[in-house]
Order: C-alpha cells, then sequence, then structure tokens
C-alpha cells in the first residue's frame, strides 16, 4: 500500500465533508445562535480542516505520484475514508448531547453514511433541526459516494482514478459512460441531484415543509430512510408516500439507465435484463401478497403492501405499517427481497439483482451442462456472454456474504442473548443497508437497546454491505498494508 497516497487523498474526504457541515450548521445557527448544537458543528468543522490541513502537509505528494495507486490503494482509499468519516460524522452528533455515548454516536453515523437508516434514537423529534439535517444529509452523502464526489468536483487522478470509482461502485461492475472517469461521476451526480430535486418539488407540493421535504428526499435518493418524525412516513398522507414510493423505485434502479432515459433513450430500461428482474420481481411480490390478502391486517393494506415491498426490495427501510405482525410467510418473504437488493449501481444494497440474475443463470446452466456434458454453454446478461472471472468472483461474493450474514446473527445471539428473528434478521439488514428487521429490530423498534460489541458488529456489517464487503474485508489482511 502507498501510504502517504492513500492519507492524502483521505484528507481531501475530509475537506469535503467539513464543507458541507456548514449547511446543518446554518440551520443550527437560524434556531438558535447560542446553542450547543452550534458550537459542535462548528467545533466539527474545525476539527475537519485540521486533519485536513495536517494530513496534506505531512503526506504531500507530487500529482504525478498519483499514477501510482493500484487497486489495493483504491480499495483501502475507499474503505478507510469511510471509517475516518463515520469517526468524524459521530462528532456533532456526540458534541451536541444529543446521543449518549460515543459508540452510540457512531452508529449513527455508521448507519447515516452507509445509507442503512437503522437508528438508536427512540425520540427523533426532540433532536434540533441542525442534528436531524446532518442525520439525513449523511445518507445523501453515502448514497452519492465521497470518492464520487471528489472525482466529480476535485482534479483528477489521472488513468488510477478509474480504480477508485471501481472500488466505490458495486462488486466492480461500474462501468464508463464517458471516456474519462471525471466526467462518468460528474454524470452520476447530475441525475443524482436531478432526481433529489424533483422529489423536494413535488414533496413540497404535498404540503410538507421545505426541511421535512429535504430530509426525507435525502433518504428516498439514497435509499437510507432517516426521518425527522418518530412514525417515519407514516406521519405523512398518501400523496406523500406515494411520492416517496416512486423515488424509492427510482433509487433501486441502475442510475446508467435513467442517464439514457434522460438522453431520449427510455428503451434501455426494457433492454436490461436486470431491470426486468428487478420489476417483475417487485411485481409478483405485490400481487402475491395483496391478492392472497396475506397484508390483510394494515391500515391500507394495498398500499401498505406496496410501500414496504418497494421499501425493503430497494434496502431503503421507510415503513409505513409494522409488517412484524403480518403472517410468517410474507415476513420470511420480505427477508428475501431484503437479501436480493436493488440494481447493480443503483443507491440500494443487498446482494444485487444483477448477482442474482447471473448466479440463477449459472446453477441453471450447470443443471443442463449435467444433462449435456459436452455442450458449451456461456452464461450470458443482455445477450452478451460473461467472462469466467466475473462469474467465478459472484460465488466467492455469495460465500461471503452468507458467511458474514451468519457470523452476524451468531455474534447478536451471544452478545445479547436475542431470538434468532432478532439475530438474524439484524444481521441481514445491517448487511444489506436496511434498517429494519423483525423482531425486537422491527418497524416498531429500534437498535438503542443492543449492546456496545453487538453494535460494533453491526457496525462492520454495514460497512461491509455497503461498500460490497472488498473494501472494507482487505483491511484486515495484513498484506495490504505492505507497500
Amino acid at each position: 500500500m502507498h501510504k502517504r497516497l492513500v492519507f492524502s487523498t483521505i484528507s481531501r474526504m475530509f475537506l469535503i465533508v467539513s464543507l458541507f457541515l456548514l449547511a446543518p450548521l446554518a440551520w443550527a445557527w437560524s434556531d438558535d445562535p447560542s446553542s450547543l448544537e452550534v458550537r459542535a458543528f462548528l467545533l466539527t468543522i474545525i476539527v475537519g480542516l485540521v486533519i485536513s490541513f495536517l494530513s496534506r502537509r505531512l503526506f504531500r505528494f507530487k500529482k504525478e505520484e498519483y499514477q501510482k495507486l493500484n487497486a489495493k490503494d483504491g480499495l483501502a482509499i475507499v474503505g478507510l475514508s469511510w471509517i475516518g468519516l463515520s469517526f468524524f460524522g459521530a462528532l456533532p452528533l456526540y458534541f451536541s448531547g444529543s446521543v449518549e455515548g460515543f459508540t452510540d454516536a457512531f452508529f449513527e453515523a455508521v448507519s447515516g453514511f452507509t445509507t442503512t437508516g437503522a437508528t438508536i434514537i427512540t425520540n427523533v423529534e426532540r433532536l434540533p433541526r441542525g442534528v436531524l439535517f446532518w442525520r439525513s444529509l449523511t445518507q445523501w452523502l453515502g448514497g452519492m459516494g465521497i470518492i464520487v464526489l471528489d472525482l466529480a468536483v476535485l482534479p483528477a487522478y489521472g488513468q488510477s482514478s478509474f480504480r477508485l470509482f471501481k472500488a466505490e461502485f458495486f462488486g466492480g461492475t461500474a462501468e464508463r459512460i464517458q471516456p474519462s472517469v471525471k466526467e462518468t461521476a460528474k454524470i452520476f451526480g447530475a441525475v443524482y441531484c436531478v432526481l433529489s430535486l424533483a422529489e423536494i418539488g413535488l414533496l413540497m407540493l404535498g404540503r410538507m415543509s421545505f426541511f421535512d421535504a429535504l430530509c426525507h428526499t435525502f433518504g428516498t435518493v439514497a435509499t437510507g430512510a432517516f426521518s425527522t418524525r418518530n412514525a417515519g412516513i407514516g406521519a405523512f398522507g398518501s400523496y406523500v408516500q406515494w411520492v416517496i414510493l416512486v423515488f424509492m423505485f427510482l433509487a433501486g434502479t441502475n442510475f446508467m439507465l435513467h442517464f439514457c432515459a434522460f438522453r431520449g433513450e427510455f428503451k434501455a430500461y426494457l433492454k436490461c435484463e436486470e431491470f426486468r428482474v428487478y420489476a417483475g420481481v417487485t411485481l409478483v411480490a405485490i400481487l402475491t401478497f395483496v391478492v392472497l390478502g396475506f397484508a390483510g391486517g394494515a391500515a391500507y393494506p394495498v398500499r401498505d403492501t406496496v410501500f414496504q415491498v418497494v421499501s425493503l426490495l430497494t434496502t431503503t427501510g421507510f415503513t409505513t405499517a409494522d409488517f412484524d405482525r403480518w403472517p410468517v410467510f410474507v415476513k420470511f418473504s420480505l427477508l428475501l427481497l431484503m437479501f436480493f437488493g436493488a440494481c447493480s449501481g443503483s443507491m440500494g444494497g443487498g446482494f444485487k439483482m444483477g448477482r442474482v440474475v447471473l448466479a440463477a443463470k449459472m446453477a441453471w446452466g450447470s443443471l443442463t451442462q449435467a444433462l449435456f456434458p459436452n455442450a458449451v454453454l456461456p452464461v450470458k446478461i443482455d445477450g452478451k456472454p460473461v467472462l469466467p472471472h466475473l462469474t467465478s468472483g459472484i460465488l466467492a461474493h455469495f460465500f461471503i456474504f452468507v458467511f458474514l450474514f451468519f457470523l452476524g446473527g451468531l455474534m447478536l445471539t451471544i452478545t445479547d442473548q436475542c431470538d434468532l428473528e432478532t439475530a438474524f434478521s439484524a444481521s441481514l439488514s445491517s448487511l444489506s443497508n436496511v434498517g429494519p428487521g423483525l423482531a425486537k429490530v422491527g418497524a416498531a423498534h429500534n437498535y438503542a437497546w443492543i449492546s456496545v460489541p453487538g453494535k460494533w458488529m453491526l457496525m462492520l456489517l454495514m460497512l461491509a454491505g455497503r461498500l460490497e464487503l472488498y473494501s472494507i474485508l482487505i483491511l484486515l489482511v495484513p498484506a495490504a498494508w505492505r507497500k
């Protein structure tokens, strides 16, 4: 690892986030200039600027040295950035006294930056607006991806920029739609901002306040689900819920398809096999639950069913009903949707629908190969053969994903002695960056009761899930730290 280049690059992230902290500071200042909240944000900004300045002075380098960055460095930058920025993002929550201890503050920040949306705060309505805004903004920044933002607004890294872009994106599936990664990052950010502005406008048309519209938009387009209300989205009317539902679905779609649609290529959605499966799974799940009446205990069976299916499949995590009270078949099906996740190249988490499609094709091909041993059966996606190293990567990712899922569940049964339903749904929810689980971490509960060791385990799962496993796990390999 080229430590000097790695830590210098990370210092740029601290500078970016320090500047974004001016926004929640403005909300806090407008409410009460002399509040503890204002001092907390000012102190955090100072800390961020000092860290950024000192790091850039200590780890100086020439611009052309960026070409030395390799794949290992890219993974390390992404993993360390998310850990460092989560620590940094926890400071306003801790300094302002919004949470009781630093572990809880760090948990909330990790949940925000990873767009998980799991919370330890039992009464969010008691929090000042600056803190509420910062919680939501961490999701929006995490959804955008600090690396993508850095590539878009700061000087390019040269050819090594694609290594960072690829490490930031989902399982190496990032594709460049422009000759340079810098332009690709700009386009990605532009689509993200257009969706955000559109949702803010539509929510305000539904008589939602500007502040609430901002916070809930940040949670929707980033598939995060932090809310400004204790009742979450259930505190708002049907119009707001339908708007958020539509944008959750869009946020779970590959953003490259949205870019094509903005250029007038609307057929790109139908040409994409992953999107067809994503839309098909959504529709089948909704029709199954509605027609068979499995969600009949909900206040609004159709709307609540549609909302929860889209929310959990896209790994957003907003809730309008306590689905933990629904029949066992429905709860199991919802957990399966949480595992599937949204499309590659989207804001959603989970295993990713693209990997599910490839895994299913590999399984079918294996069965066919058993019947016709001499047949040549290449795995294809969108009519194009998939390279062998990608198919083997799917199997490796599946194994690591399942291993971490079981490890997290087993750890919670030890650290918190909770039932299996709670333990394993919390583990899957954290690893898939969903937020709510079942039983004691269900839609009507939160994560405040979990022990300190349990929270650290869940934070590791959140970070691993958001960064596609490798950017976090590589930090545990001693060889990654050698030059």
